[in-house]
């Protein structure tokens, strides 16, 4: 079986159409492996921490989508939404690469490790 994470790194402070068009994106490719009954994780990492409380208002044009896969969001990156000032939103706090001076990100060779294809948007 093919395995899928989609790291979101888009900042949505930038108030951009390009960081929408990714979230947006990057959520139809969830949703894609998700339908296709392909294993499919979800996690914000970098300025993308912002995203799940962004997602969670009801009149945000890609919510539908965001509640449509948000059982595939792995968590957030905890050091990462430290930095940046995020709300995880209820979603996990990732902390299992401990880089030295943040409370932790998630390590991306584990997923590789454990058969993950990697995408970034």
């Amino acid at each position: 079986m093919k395995k899928t994470a989609i790291v979101i790194l888009s900042d949505p402070k930038s108030g951009s159409e390009e960081a929408m068009g990714r979230v947006f994106n990057a959520l139809g490719v969830a949703l894609d492996c998700k339908t296709q009954e392909e294993e499919v994780v979800v996690l914000f990492q970098g300025t993308g921490t912002r995203w799940p409380k962004e997602l969670q208002d009801k009149n945000h044009p890609v919510h539908g989508l965001y509640e449509a896969v948000k059982d595939k969001v792995k968590g957030v990156s905890s050091g990462c939404a430290d930095v940046f000032g995020a709300d995880s939103a209820g979603h996990e706090l990732i902390k299992e690469n401990p880089v030295p001076g943040t409370t932790g990100l998630p390590s991306f060779v584990n997923m590789q490790n454990n058969g993950y294809t990697v995408l970034t948007f």
